[in-house]
């Protein structure tokens, strides 16, 4: 799995805001709030794709709002967390080990003491071109679907609810305002109500579904080029065939970590979103080691059916019986009949010398 996105600042010092992959995260003021991964399942059925997100989050803030811009208009309902541990449990690499045969530093002879030294890896005023389209409380979020003709028409909701659009994320959703998309504006806060309880948001948020018509399968990341420090994104793809994005959009070349048919109801939450059909499953992960690269949205396409499967090896010295190495045994079996052939030499001179004596 999963598929992990680091979070990075928009704004300025005093009202950070943050990027994530398909979005942008505004913390209210003076305070601070980072999105530690971002896990994404796509299912797009040729007609409708839904969007199930987990974020993950840390920092000091009470409250935060998160934009996303969708092609068309937007449902959204909670998701189930459960549907992630399904998915990382089908798309799990399989273990195999492979063996070698002469023996390496940490074996003996060698033995070297040789330390893990694993280091971090290196994912004003409301306006009259602003309508709110729905408006409604989903657990700890108070979502609102915005159509807006003017990327600053934001604005005005996110002041009613005490936050800022900074700048530069204004200015990055003309494209969307200029192909007519729209809008899921969320607002999230630790306890039901919405008010703050003076908790901070902390940890794993409870996963948002969201669903829109698309006669095509796109995943928003323009947002993403905001980001101050490299990125990374995790997608997990159900449809009908493999699928995978069009480029790289400024990006390193997308990986795959998994594809192959599923039967679409191995879990519960695995059925509320394939509908209890057979599926194709595509794991994809991708990195971004300069965000302002990023040039668009990924639009993904259907390539052949060919199944895959990460493998991670381990490596092992191959040995026999109680663990005696093979390699030892060789070596000695060498050296004896090594030695076997120079007595038998120097008897077979010596015999000739006996003889004559005789």
């Amino acid at each position: 799995m999963i598929v992990a996105l680091l979070a990075l600042q928009l704004g300025s010092l005093i009202a950070p805001a943050y990027a994530c992959g398909c979005g942008a995260m505004i913390p209210d003021r003076n305070q601070r709030i980072g999105v530690d991964r971002e896990t994404s399942a796509v299912r797009w059925d040729g007609r409708t794709e839904q969007i199930v997100m987990r974020f993950t989050v840390r920092g000091d803030a009470e409250r935060a709002a998160w934009i996303m811009p969708v092609p068309g208009r937007a449902d959204v309902t909670l998701g189930d967390a459960a549907l992630f541990d399904a998915l990382e449990d089908l798309t799990r690499p399989a273990y195999q080990d492979r063996h070698y045969f002469w023996p390496r530093g940490d074996d003996w002879p060698f033995d070297l003491d040789n330390s893990d030294t694993d280091g971090a890896a290196a994912p004003g005023s409301g306006r009259s071109d602003v309508g709110v389209v729905g408006r409604e409380r989903l657990g700890p979020f108070d979502v609102a679907r915005l159509t807006a003709t003017d990327p600053k028409a934001l604005s005005g909701w996110l002041e009613t609810n005490g936050f800022e659009l900074p700048e530069r994320l204004a200015a990055e959703l003309t494209p969307y305002v200029e192909q007519k998309w729209e809008y899921v504006a969320v607002r999230l806060a630790p306890d039901a109500t919405g008010t703050g309880t003076g908790t901070a948001l902390q940890g794993e948020l409870t996963p948002l579904r969201i669903s829109f018509a698309s006669d095509r399968l796109v995943y928003p990341m323009r947002l993403s080029r905001l980001a101050k420090t490299p990125q990374s994104l995790g997608l997990y793809i159900l449809a009908d065939h493999r699928m995978e994005p069009r480029d790289d959009i400024g990006g390193d070349r997308p990986e795959v970590r998994f594809a192959g048919e599923i039967e679409g109801t191995q879990r519960d939450s695995l059925a509320s979103l394939t509908g209890g059909r057979p599926v194709y499953l595509t794991a994809l992960d991708q990195s971004f080691p300069v965000p302002s690269l990023i040039d668009g949205d990924h639009e993904l396409r259907t390539v052949a059916d060919t199944p895959y499967r990460e493998v991670i090896y381990t490596d092992r010295l191959l040995t026999v019986g109680d663990g005696i190495p093979v390699w030892l045994l060789t070596v000695s079996g060498v050296l004896l009949a090594a030695g076997g052939t120079v007595v038998a030499i120097r008897v077979r001179r010596r015999s000739p010398a006996v003889r004559s004596a005789a």
